[in-house]
């Protein structure tokens, strides 16, 4: 079971660094561990980590797609009500959350094996 680390896979690579990073980001930037910000951020987070380290495994069309939603919510969440925040932890989970959905759409444009998916002609390699 060997990962697929190659120049093809970059993003994912960077999308599983950014997921770790916003688990740990509450300890790093001293938000306390149970507030509802910070168990946003690391269940995000390890979401995010886990769907890309198995899209460097074997990449299929809907693990894209749920880092994309995922990343999208990262983002939006300093804004909803339970998670509102104009700190240190707004500004990771934008920079994140856009940082992630832009590396999405840059793998979903450049990815023959998700182009293969989408257009239903065939699976993940």
């Amino acid at each position: 079971m060997a990962l697929h680390f190659s120049a093809r896979r970059w993003q994912d690579q960077v999308i599983l660094l950014l997921g770790a990073w916003l688990c740990v980001s509450p300890w790093v930037l001293g938000m306390p561990s149970d507030s509802p910000r910070a168990i946003n951020a690391y269940a995000v987070g390890a979401a995010m980590a886990v769907l890309a380290a198995f899209d460097l495994y074997k990449t299929y069309l809907w693990a894209v797609a749920a880092n994309l939603l995922l990343a999208a919510w990262i983002a939006i969440s300093p804004w909803v009500p339970a998670f509102f925040d104009r700190g240190a932890m707004m500004t990771n989970s934008v920079i994140v959350g856009v940082a992630v959905v832009m590396l999405g759409l840059w793998e979903l444009k450049s990815d023959p094996d998700l182009h293969r998916q989408w257009a239903g002609t065939g699976g993940a390699h």
